[in-house]
């Protein structure tokens, strides 16, 4: 009896697979030690940079760097951005993953561009877009100013740019889960009388919750170290619209470098707890998937 396809091209893969794996024990540490060289130079060396400059004259100049009242509002303002940029990227990206992963519709190609294009232009050329949109010699200007509206320049200028280029983050995370997933869970909850807002609640976010929550953790990193867009449409104004990254260069510009890197290292704490909580999701969606297939 002849072997099946399926038998004869399982034979044929076996080469392969063990080819993959076969290289010599000193192949494997040399990569290994250009992997850990490159991460030591270009990741762990300037971290430890950064701590080593803002802790130089020691930790009571560090916390007077950063509770000094320009430093202090630059804070509260990144965190307050972030506050507004998150959730409305959070509401748009369900809402466009559903969108493009669920239906079929006209412009649906466009629509998916449109949401990569922060990711193929500049942040700088992002806020000049709102600098012709809400400048004072753009078409929307005067009448702003008619009527006491300050955009740029001002909390609502850098929420918008920071917005533009944070949204795309969330979306890009739910769009091929969702479209994996396919949409047999809602047809059937629908079938069996459940609501639109119920089978959303009870079908749809719980099949995308790590996604979502990793989507959300990228989107906050990124709008909290944001420092292109937002140094276009800020103005620069210190202890008003000047966030953490603008206060780091100004700071630096001064030759204030124990300030400027104990700001800095604010900052990489909290990259770093966000890379923390985005390896510890990433652990909790891989077990719950290796759950869910052995059932």
């Amino acid at each position: 009896m002849a072997p099946s396809p399926v038998k004869v091209r399982r034979r044929a893969a076996r080469p392969l697979a063990a080819n993959a794996i076969t290289e010599s024990r000193s192949a494997r540490y040399a990569l290994l030690a250009i992997a850990f060289a490159f991460l030591a130079l270009f990741l762990v060396l300037p971290l430890v940079t950064v701590f080593i400059e803002a802790f130089r004259k020691g930790a009571a100049e560090y916390v007077a760097s950063l509770i000094e009242p320009d430093a202090w509002a630059a804070i509260r303002l990144t965190l307050l951005v972030a506050s507004i940029a998150v959730p409305l990227n959070l509401v748009f990206g369900i809402a466009a993953a559903w969108a493009i992963a669920k239906f079929e519709f006209k412009g649906k190609a466009f629509l998916t561009t449109l949401i990569d294009l922060p990711f193929s232009i500049s942040p700088v050329i992002s806020g000049l877009v709102f600098v012709l949109l809400f400048g004072s010699h753009s078409l929307l200007g005067p009448w702003l100013k008619s009527h006491g509206i300050e955009v740029l320049f001002a909390v609502p200028g850098i929420v918008l740019a920071t917005i533009f280029v944070t949204f795309p983050f969330v979306a890009r995370e739910l769009i091929p889960l969702m479209q994996e997933q396919g949409t047999g869970d809602e047809e059937a909850a629908l079938s069996l009388g459940a609501s639109g807002w119920q089978t959303f609640r009870y079908v749809t976010l719980p099949n995308i919750k790590w996604g979502l929550l990793y989507g959300t953790l990228l989107c906050n990193a990124r709008a909290m170290g944001e420092f292109g867009a937002v140094s276009v449409v800020s103005g620069h104004i210190r202890g008003l619209t000047n966030t953490m990254p603008l206060h780091v260069e100004i700071l630096y510009n001064e030759y204030n470098f124990v300030a400027a890197f104990a700001v800095a290292s604010l900052l990489a704490l909290l990259a770093l707890v966000t890379l923390l909580l985005k390896s510890l999701l990433e652990m909790r969606y891989s077990t719950e998937l290796a759950a869910n297939n052995g059932h």
